[in-house]
């Protein structure tokens, strides 16, 4: 985590620590308990993954456009992920599903994971990808594609987290975890309600822990090509 610290820290710029650590005493107030999680969240600079225009508002509690029509998720769904993930114990290999702004990424990688990424939206996968090297972030993998098929040649991973909210037909990716790891994802239900479902995979089955609402874009099919998209 230090190594990585060490890089962002120079870059954090017309925002203070002040603003960070207000941020993580708000987090502990809505019950993060994780230090480990509190620690790297007071330190990952959130602003620099949004828009300039946006960066006064990085630390508050709300999800932000991101452009292409996606958003980086509020810091208190973050860590509520980061917290799942962490629970079981020290996961090493992770597979986020859903790139998007990197934040998240940033943060598994200083926590001290081997981060394997897919996003399907090639305009935002190669703006990412260009500040995630920049930031000089270790150990980590990207990759344009449909993450709904997850990353069947670098499996078995700790852990499985999607970043968008996954219809309940979609078949689990159980077969790509190690036992004793953990499937996390957003889930579509009924109407427009969404679950925060954590799922622990023993090599046999599944134990189902529910962590919440949430607000998730929808988990969609194949990738979007830059002359597909919308814009930012």
């Amino acid at each position: 985590m230090a190594a990585l610290l060490r890089v962002l820290n120079p870059e954090v710029g017309m925002i203070s620590p002040r603003t960070r650590e207000r941020m993580v005493a708000g987090l502990r107030s809505a019950g993060i308990t994780d230090e480990r999680v509190l620690a790297v969240m007071a330190q990952v600079p959130r602003h620099l993954f949004v828009a300039e225009a946006l960066a006064s508002r990085a630390y508050e509690p709300v999800s932000l456009p991101i452009g292409w029509g996606q958003t980086i998720s509020q810091p208190l769904i973050v860590a509520r992920m980061l917290s799942a993930v962490l629970a079981a114990g020290s996961p090493q290999r992770i597979l986020e599903i859903g790139t998007g702004s990197g934040y998240q990424t940033a943060l598994l990688a200083a926590l001290g994971m081997e981060v394997f990424s897919i996003e399907r939206v090639e305009g935002l996968y190669l703006a990412t990808q260009e500040l995630l090297r920049r930031l000089e972030v270790p150990k980590l993998r990207l990759r344009l594609g449909d993450g709904s098929r997850g990353w069947e040649e670098n499996a078995p991973f700790d852990a499985i987290i999607f970043t968008a909210a996954v219809p309940c037909a979609l078949p689990p990716l159980f077969h790509q975890l190690l036992a004793g790891g953990c499937l996390l994802m957003p889930q579509a239900g009924r109407a427009e309600e969404q679950r925060l479902k954590c799922y622990r995979w023993n090599g046999q089955d599944a134990e189902e822990e529910d962590l919440g609402e949430c607000r998730f874009v929808p988990l969609l099919p194949g990738t979007v090509n830059q002359k597909d998209q919308i814009g930012v």
